[in-house]
């Protein structure tokens, strides 16, 4: 269950909301790393249909995760400017180990690189210290005003 002050400082630093946020609590952060976690209760929609006899997180899912926790960390970085981070790329996605509902995720996050308003990120994400899934990912700022 994630404490109402991390759950505080999500929501004021992306606009992901439930069912579509990913993300239960901030770990630790600087400027250039985060981790995170994220617990699967079983009760998420998704379940009901991945796969019913045989529930799985689905991959895509662990890469949104991942993504925004990127945003979270990004944060920082567009406070200034009137935009959110928008993927626009995802590269080198690898899938290690089934994600379970009752499963606790662990997702490092680390900037790369910065070009102007491109970010390349890497991900990391692990179940009980073993790695579910890994990639790269880029994002842009996007105006709110778009």
């Amino acid at each position: 269950m994630p404490s109402a002050e991390s759950l505080s400082a999500i929501h004021a630093a992306i606009p992901h909301r439930e069912p579509f946020l990913l993300i239960d609590e901030i770990i630790e952060q600087d400027a250039e790393h985060i981790v995170c976690r994220k617990t699967f209760t079983g009760e998420e929609f998704w379940y009901q249909g991945h796969y019913p006899e045989f529930p799985i997180t689905p991959g895509v899912l662990l890469c949104e995760a991942g993504m925004q926790a990127g945003a979270i960390l990004l944060s920082r970085h567009t406070q200034e400017a009137s935009g959110v981070p928008v993927a626009t790329r995802l590269n080198d996605v690898r899938f290690k180990k089934p994600v379970m509902p009752g499963d606790t995720i662990e997702i490092a996050v680390n900037l790369t690189e910065r070009l102007a308003d491109a970010f390349f990120l890497s991900a990391k994400i692990t179940v009980n210290g073993k790695l579910a899934t890994r990639y790269t990912f880029a994002c842009t700022i996007t105006s709110l005003d778009a």
